[in-house]
């Protein structure tokens, strides 16, 4: 079928052509993202969640190549967000389990985590709810700064400019609490 057809159809969300290119393609791209992720699961939930955004965003569909390239491409990208949320999530799990299982006094730790979390609730609490809004999709989410400019309707560089405002107060508000390495790790 010709691409142009296909992607002016999309765009006017026509179900029988979301289903022939959902067929398609579907298990080419989950054989490509097997490549990068190594998990048939995760390969296949991925592929089913760009499918799913990919009709929920039909109508603001803005594809300057092949329509394959573009379902390729896009494919690779989310491959790369979620190897790249992994690692935080890594990162994240290595840091709570070296705390956990230093030589700490457990409640004492304990108490010193909730504090601590409070704290950086209310350092949050500083942002403009705008601002926080991004902030969490960025860090805690993993969103691209263009998938949050998609999402919001917003344009990249206020992406951009919001989580730059963010990361500076949030910067100011922890240094007196936490070492250097800390601060730039939670919120760098």
């Amino acid at each position: 079928m010709n691409d142009l057809l296909l992607i002016e159809g999309l765009k006017r969300r026509d179900k029988v052509i979301f289903d022939y290119i959902f067929n398609y393609y579907y298990s080419s791209l989950c054989v490509f993202s097997m490549q990068y992720l190594h998990d048939h699961d995760a390969s296949e939930d991925l592929v089913q969640d760009f499918f799913v955004s990919l009709w929920i965003e039909a109508s603001n569909l803005e594809i300057r190549s092949s329509l394959k390239s573009y379902l390729f491409t896009s494919v690779k990208n989310k491959c790369f967000d979620y190897l790249k949320h992994q690692k935080v999530t890594e990162k994240y799990k290595e840091f709570f389990l070296l705390s956990a299982t230093s030589e700490n006094n457990p409640t004492e730790q304990y108490f010193a985590e909730s504090e601590l979390r409070q704290f950086i609730q209310k350092s949050m609490e500083k942002l403009s709810p705008r601002c926080q809004e991004i902030f969490k999709l960025s860090r805690l989410k993993g969103l691209s700064n263009q998938e949050i400019s998609d999402k919001l309707g917003i344009t990249k560089r206020t992406v951009e400019l919001q989580i730059s405002n963010s990361l500076k107060i949030l910067r100011k508000e922890l240094v007196e609490y936490l070492p250097f390495w800390l601060i730039v790790w939670l919120v760098g």
